[in-house]
């Protein structure tokens, strides 16, 4: 491994590590328009992600719960990628952070430049579940789905 990339690995570590230990919106928020409930089984993962959705926009995003680092990671980096965002984008944005995970290549979004820490995931198949589950918890809440999200599903 060549310094250059290794520097940048211990730079996306450090992201990572300090969204675990410092998640952005990690709350319950007053108003909520939409929820719903992730778990993921291998690695007893459980979140709640909460979205305030006024017209087609998300106003207000925030999740609550616990998981592994890589978990709550991924949470609170998609609470900054998709709030302010539409439904549509949104959606968009789910699907592409989710290519990242099980790809490992780059976003080609501005929004998802933080969640690029997370591409290296991609080399293990059980890290994939847990960056994809607050995700995965996002599209089950846009979709109205009131069911508990499993990664096993």
């Amino acid at each position: 491994m060549n310094t250059a990339t290794g520097e940048l690995q211990e730079i996306y570590r450090r992201r990572v590590l300090d969204h675990s230990k410092h998640p952005h919106n990690f709350r319950h928020p007053e108003t909520v328009t939409h929820e719903a409930i992730g778990f993921n089984p291998l690695c007893g993962d459980k979140l709640s992600v909460y979205l305030q959705l006024d017209n087609d926009r998300i106003s207000d995003v925030a999740f609550e719960g616990t998981g592994c680092a890589i978990s709550v990671a991924s949470a609170s980096m998609m609470t900054e990628a998709v709030c302010g965002q539409s439904v549509a984008a949104a959606s968009e944005l789910i699907t592409a952070a989710q290519s990242i995970f099980s790809t490992g290549t780059p976003a080609e979004n501005k929004a998802l430049q933080e969640v690029e820490a997370l591409a290296g995931v991609s080399k293990y198949s059980s890290r994939i579940k847990c960056a994809s589950l607050a995700w995965s918890t996002l599209r089950a809440a846009l979709s109205g789905k009131t069911s508990q999200v499993s990664t096993e599903e």
